[in-house]
């Protein structure tokens, strides 16, 4: 059953209820986390050189952007609920939307938001260390394991779980609440950015040139190229989520790719200055000891105080990108169950606010699961190996979309193509072969995880074709 879009007929359905704005802050909302916070020291002794640095985050922006033209091309067209469900069952098969759909919504929304909950909590408890303490420890004993696994539940797990619960009653009060919601927390974060530039300017002293380099733990190399554009690839995570939500943004033609674009410009733009600014202020050696250089960034420039006030701005960071997780992923499964193709409960509208209450409920139940139990590490390890896989086949759904359904009205059409779209799918193939070979237990699982939605698949698939059938059956003896 479709839904009615504009909230209007028998039965409730989403409303076009984001304006630009609104839009622009889900892509900007999702893709600024807690990874740009924190990923510079990894990359530093990694790599050990800020020209390479530099050179690494440029790099990604560019591939980020081609990538953001590919979906706003795509969600331009193809406005509905659901994202890459949509562009690849339409582009590719079926089979391939609900493999994305399927991993998207039981393991990598969940274990996303799991995580962003995680570090809120860990960022509070720099602020408040008594939420470390832990409550109790159980273990659990597997004949399969020599060692039991062990679960400990802190004082903080349960916060944890209440904040993903207060955000996704937020989502649930509709989507235009939840648009302006998302304008604050994104406005906030984007301050706490904007100050760390400003602040490294105005006082920060030069730590460091580009010539400097970090010898002791600096390996560089293609390979390491390779690998530290991981961590930023998951920085810029996110430039996609406006696509999940195409059946609620107004004008979505004109819209979605104006908000996707200059979102995406405006991180890039951010992430660039900021990370220049980590280097200006401490240099590459202290920049690669260091576990909390956004802090570290902050202590030098303006003391102590200065690490309590980015804490306050990372916590805020990490809270908008939950807020903007709910309410994009939710669309997937709410998408995928309106096609006969999920749990029947998640296609369920709230008829008031109209919003995709049951698939809101889903995700936020699995991922307290998560916090409660602390079992989100090792899915959100499977996650980059994942979204780099389905990226690169998206990219090749947008090129096989516009030789099977030329006709297909396109009210923007990527810059550059084919080559961009090329660029941005082998870039796509290369990260997951990339991720593939330094961590190959890793990824196989993650590919494991995917495939083990095949028999789902088939099982939804014949169940879709036979309801009709009973429908007809009884229509013609009644």
């Amino acid at each position: 059953m479709n839904s009615d879009t504009t909230g209007k007929g028998t039965a409730p359905g989403l409303v076009r209820g984001l304006g630009l704005w609104s839009a622009i802050a889900v892509v900007v909302g999702s893709m600024i986390g807690q990874a740009v916070f924190l990923v510079g020291s990894d990359m530093a002794q990694e790599l050990g050189s800020v020209t390479s640095l530099l050179a690494a985050w440029a790099i990604g922006g560019v591939l980020v952007f081609f990538g953001v033209c590919c979906y706003a091309e795509l969600g331009a067209a193809m406005p509905k609920a659901g994202g890459d469900y949509v562009y690849l069952s339409r582009g590719l098969s079926p089979v391939f939307g609900f493999l994305f759909g399927w991993t998207r919504s039981m393991i990598m929304s969940p274990g996303m938001a799991a995580v962003i909950a995680a570090g809120v909590l860990r960022f509070v408890e720099f602020l408040f260390p008594a939420v470390a303490i832990p409550l109790f420890t159980w273990h659990v004993t597997l004949s399969s394991q020599s060692q039991p696994y062990q679960f400990t539940l802190t004082a903080g797990q349960p916060l944890a779980a209440a904040v993903v619960v207060l955000l996704a009653v937020s989502n649930y009060l509709g989507v235009r609440m939840a648009g302006r919601f998302q304008v604050v927390l994104t406005s906030l974060k984007m301050v706490a950015l904007v100050a760390i530039i400003i602040f490294g300017l105005l006082l920060g002293k030069v730590g460091g040139t580009a010539s400097d380099t970090y010898t002791i733990l600096g390996r560089g190399g293609f390979a390491s190229f390779l690998m530290v554009l991981v961590p930023v690839m998951a920085a810029y995570n996110g430039f996609q989520s406006l696509g999940c939500i195409g059946e609620e943004v107004t004008n979505p033609q004109k819209n979605i790719p104006r908000a996707a674009i200059f979102g995406s410009l405006v991180v890039i733009s951010l992430y660039m200055l900021v990370n220049w600014t980590y280097f200006r202020v401490l240099g590459l050696s202290r920049v690669a000891q260091s576990h909390h250089v956004a802090s570290d960034t902050m202590v030098q420039l303006i003391g102590n105080n200065g690490a309590k006030w980015i804490t306050v701005g990372m916590i805020i960071s990490a809270l908008g990108a939950l807020h903007s997780n709910f309410l994009a992923y939710p669309r997937i499964p709410f998408a995928m169950a309106r096609d006969g193709y999920f749990f029947a409960f998640a296609k369920r509208v709230q008829p008031f606010y109209h919003s995709p209450s049951g698939a809101i409920f889903f995700q936020a139940c699995v991922s307290v699961l998560l916090v409660l139990t602390g079992t989100y590490q090792e899915l959100y390890s499977f996650e980059m190996f994942a979204i780099w896989l389905f990226f690169a086949l998206t990219a090749i759904a947008l090129i096989r979309l516009r030789i099977t359904e030329p006709e297909l009205p396109r009210s923007y059409r990527v810059w550059g193509y084919p080559w961009t779209v090329l660029v941005f799918g082998i870039a796509g193939l290369a990260i997951s072969l990339n991720l593939w070979l330094a961590r190959p237990v890793r990824s196989s699982i993650g590919l494991a995880i995917i495939l083990l939605g095949a028999p789902f698949f088939f099982y939804w698939r014949r169940r879709a074709i036979r309801v009709p059938v009973v429908e007809a059956a009884s229509e013609a003896r009644a």
